[in-house]
Parts: structure tokens; sequence; C-alpha cells
């Protein structure tokens, strides 16, 4: 669709140079059929991509920008403004309404480069705060289309000061708990981009855009260095946790849709109680034996059962700071219908991605990945499911440089107080604070042949003495196995695996942990919040006490007693030998 019948000149793609036809780049969603090149797209075009048809409803659409400061350069600003709504058929640089996609009700801002390179003056910051306010008052949510080059000048410090008010639109919005999410297109800069542009729940750029606060021309014309375009492409802010997913743009209405879908509480009705089959006589294995078995290669990894156990899980990237830890995953998905939250610790399948994930050691970037899809989970009160494969947090000078305790802190502190039900899964090896950082929920289960220690049974060895091979006798010591810890109180329930272990059978084992998380969460969610919160502080706060682990050691000393009595009850009479005279 052209914009309101004004027609965009022929012109060449600055990449391949090849002729782009009006007609050919609508139809290609302003894409480059040649090269793949995202061009700017109109905002009335950028309306079609993602409204239903016929459903848009404009909002604002007389607000326009006027000269507060008489501002003239090469020309009058009001001589500009008049030029850009020729070229546009636009008022400003921005058009905002209410649509839906596929059926579901959102607010849109979409911002037009065209119009003085979509720059945020008095009536667009008004406009895109109008549509958050219009949002947070109908409970709809946001999807935001950016594409801009920041203030604009010719307004002054009114320009630079409509940060401040979108910004607090937003965190209206936010604090009413509903979704948000941008679109940043090429370019996004400026006080758009550190306004209301980098505060979405989730970011999708779209391919090589270039965005960040301060452009690289103008870094170099200030600085007198030469700042890379590379630093600012889309695919280097994935890489470093800015963004959380590179979408093309013929494939946004699919991802956008999925979101609107899935990034909103669901409906609290009761989870029908799965079939749960009886529990198999566990298999006799030595501590050191279920070590090794946790750690085997070829056991099912938590990638294996996001895939297996769980619908449609869409991946979120990068704790928005400095990175995205390939040890952690994490993301939206379905279980048995209902929307979750999902935060998993990767350790890798094979030797190399073993290396590449570090066996599921996270680094601080990893921690604040998963505080960051917590306080989502918070937001939207979506159910979070942890998933616990680790030997530990990453250790190293690195790591420390890097905050790797206050990143543990954090994530203990803002998962044991979530106002959402909390399932906690050790599917593998559970180690010290680098496990429990993700462990602290509702309702803690874990794999019967999973392992779940203070120290790995080597370091206990080497520490205590000095001799990493007695790690096989310390392993019975720790008690580590997932039939001791349900005795200790310390785990609800043991997830039987196949036969074997669970890489004998991944599928079956899949299925068995997704019943037994179904029936967790089927609990959990049947408790009010507050209450559910009481519970969890009570649960944390009485381990440990000399009590309870009393009652643990006479109960074991009880069932040691009964067996030896009922031992000697059917032992066969022996023989009285005749006494000979």
């Amino acid at each position: 669709m052209v914009s309101e019948g004004k027609s965009v000149p022929h012109e060449g793609c600055p990449r391949c140079g090849a002729v782009l036809d009006q007609g050919v780049l609508a139809a290609s969603l302003y894409v480059c059929p040649h090269c793949q090149l995202h061009l700017p797209m109109p905002a009335r075009d950028r309306i079609v991509q993602l409204a239903d048809a016929r459903s848009f409803r404009e909002w604002d659409r007389g607000l326009t920008s006027v000269d507060p400061l008489g501002f003239s350069d090469h020309k009058p600003y009001r001589e500009r403004l008049a030029e850009a709504r020729r070229l546009t058929g636009l008022r400003e640089a921005v058009v905002t309404g209410e649509a839906t996609l596929d059926g579901q009700p959102f607010v849109l801002v979409a911002f037009d480069f065209r119009f003085l390179g979509g720059t945020m003056g008095s009536a667009v910051g008004e406009k895109v705060a109008r549509a958050f306010e219009g949002a947070t008052r109908r409970r709809r949510p946001v999807v935001a289309v950016t594409a801009s080059g920041g203030a604009r000048m010719q307004e002054g410090m009114l320009s630079l000061l409509q940060m401040a008010k979108t910004a607090a639109a937003v965190g209206q919005h936010h604090a009413a708990g509903l979704p948000y999410v941008v679109v940043l297109s090429n370019p996004t800069f400026g006080g758009v981009a550190a306004s209301f542009g980098a505060r979405g729940d989730v970011l999708v750029a779209e391919p090589e855009a270039l965005v960040g606060f301060v452009g690289p021309r103008v870094v170099e014309m200030t600085t007198g260095e030469a700042a890379p375009e590379e630093a600012y492409r889309a695919e280097t802010l994935l890489r470093h946790g800015l963004v959380d997913m590179v979408v093309p743009r013929g494939q946004q209405r699919r991802v956008l849709s999925y979101l609107l879908r899935h990034l909103r509480p669901a409906p609290v009705g009761k989870l029908a109680r799965p079939q749960l089959p009886p529990l198999a006589q566990p298999a006799h294995l030595s501590a050191w034996e279920t070590v090794q078995l946790a750690r085997r290669v070829g056991r099912p990894t938590s990638v294996d059962y996001l895939s297996r156990v769980f619908d449609g899980f869409v991946e979120l990237h990068g704790d928005r700071a400095s990175g995205d830890d390939p040890a952690v995953v994490a993301g939206l998905a379905e279980l048995a219908g209902d929307t979750v939250l999902v935060v998993a610790q990767e350790r890798g399948r094979t030797q190399e991605e073993q290396g590449l994930r570090r066996r599921g050691m996270a680094m601080p970037e990893g921690f604040r990945k998963a505080c960051r899809v917590m306080r989502l989970a918070s937001k939207l009160q979506l159910p979070l499911v942890t998933l616990v494969d680790t030997p530990g947090a990453y250790p190293g000078p690195e790591a420390e440089r890097r905050g790797i305790a206050a990143a543990i802190a954090e994530c203990l502190a803002t998962m044991v107080a979530l106002p959402v039900p909390t399932v906690a899964v050790v599917i593998g090896e559970g180690g010290s604070g680098g496990a429990l950082a993700l462990a602290t929920a509702d309702r803690v289960l874990m794999l019967e042949h999973a392992i779940y220690s203070v120290i790995s049974p080597e370091g206990a060895a080497a520490i205590l003495y000095r001799n990493a091979g007695k790690a096989p006798e310390v392993a019975e010591s720790l008690r580590l196995t997932s039939s001791d810890l349900k005795r200790l109180g310390l785990v609800d329930r043991v997830v039987p695996e196949p036969p074997g272990g669970a890489h004998t059978d991944p599928q079956r084992a899949a299925e068995l942990l997704r019943d037994h998380l179904v029936d967790a969460l089927r609990e959990v969610r049947a408790e009010p919040v507050r209450r559910l919160l009481r519970e969890r502080y009570r649960r944390y706060r009485h381990i440990g006490q000399v009590g309870a682990y009393w009652r643990v050691v006479l109960q074991e000393e009880w069932d040691e007693l009964r067996e030896g009595v009922a031992r000697r009850l059917r032992r066969p009479a022996v023989p009285k030998v005749p006494e000979t005279s």
C-alpha cells in the first residue's frame, strides 16, 4: 500500500544497485528481492503488514508539529515540515492507533523514517505517550516499530524532554502488567532508542538494522575516531545480549502474533491431573554410579526436554546489558496448553557443545538473563519452570570481575520472591550455588538418576583428603542422590526414568517429566499468591533446623531397626543338636 496515494520514486538498491519498482517493493515488504537488504518501509505499509485487514483505527491524526523556536538552518523548520508532509502524506513521523493481529487486539506505533528521519519532536512524543496511555486504559499490548535518527534538533530541549515523557508513559504501561514488543528497524538511534525503543519486554530487530544511542557518523564527526557500522548491527547486538531475536520482515507477522498470544496471563483454571505411572522399584546404584550416570554424554539435556516436553518454545536472548550466555537458555513455551516461561541450564549434548556452553556453568550474564526472564514472568503473571543441570557457576577471575557472586545473589533473591507459581527440575547434575540460583521454587523435582550437591565429589575429596581419587567414597557421604534428598525433604518428588536411565529412551523420559511437571504446576497454581509466597518463605526458612534433621535421622534408624527385626523373623530356625552321653 502506498502512503495515502503518494508514490515512492523508482530507486536503486543501495547495496546491489538493482532498480526497484514501487510495485515490487510493496510486494516484497520493501526487502530487495536480489540481495535481501531491508529498506525503509513507509508507516502505512507497515500497518498493512501487521494489522488485520480494515482493523486499524488511527489515533491523534490531527496532532502536528509547530515551530516553537523559530528555528532555521539552510531553510526554515516550517518549510521542512511542509516538505515532509508532501513527501509522505503524513502529518508527523509516527502513526499510532489500535488494530488486531490474527484477531488479537493491540496498539500499534509505527515510525516513518522518510518524515525528517523519523525524529522525535513534541508532536511525535505526544502521540507516542498517548498511545501508551490509551493502551493502558484499554489493557492492550503495544507493538512499536521504530525508525528514527533520534531527537528533533529543530525543537531544542522541548524535543529532548520527550524522552522523559514517553519513558513515563511506558512505565505506567509496564506497571499495569501489559506486554510491550518493539521491532527495531534500520536505523533506530538517539532519543527514540534510549527512551521507549529499548524498553520492550521483547526486542525484535530486523536483519542488519543499525541500532544504538549515538550513530557512527556523529561519533566520527564529534570524536574524530571512526566507528565501524558493524558495532551497531542487529546481529552484533544479538551476540552481546541486547536484543532477543533478529527476524526478517516476512516472518515478523507470525512471530508477533505468537508473542501477543503468549505474553499475557493464562486464564486460571483447573489443570487436568495426568495419569502418573506407579513408581517402579528404584535401581540399586551406588552414589558414585549415579554421579557417572548424571554426567553421561548422551543423557538428554535441557534443549532435548525443551523440544519434547514443551510446545512452541521461542527463545529470548541476552541480559540486555553485556552478553548472551549459551549456558542458559530461556524463553516462552506452552505446557499442557498454558503459557509458561522457562529458564534452563544447558550443558551441551556433544563434547564440542559442552566446550561452547561450558557444561552449563553460567557466567554472570547467564544469571542476569535468568533474572530478566523471571521478572517478565512476574510482570505478566505467568508460571516459571526451571531446568537445572550444571556442575556450578563458572569459576575464575573473568567471572569474578564481571560480578558472579552478585549475579547469583540477585537470581536467588528474585526467584524466591516471585509472585507466580514456580517449579524447578534437577535433570542432570545440580552443583552448588550455580544450581540453587534456579531452584528456589515452590516445588522441586528431581530426575531419578540426577544428583544435587553442595560441591562435586571430586571437589570435596580434594578438600577433605587432598586426593580427588577419594571421590567415590565422598559421594556416599554427601547424600546427593534423588532418594537421599527426598528423604531429607529437600526435593518434593522423584521423577522416574526409563530402565537404565533417561538416555536409553529420551522420548519416554520426556513424557514422564512432562506428566510430573503438569501435576506439580497443577498443585501450585491452585494456591492463592499470598499463600504461595508464605509457604515458599516457610519452606526455605525452616531448611536446616536441627529438629528436622533429627526427625530424618530417627526415621532412618527406625527403618533400619524394623528391617533388622523383619530379617530375624524370616530367618529359618537352626536345628538343635541332640546331646550325647
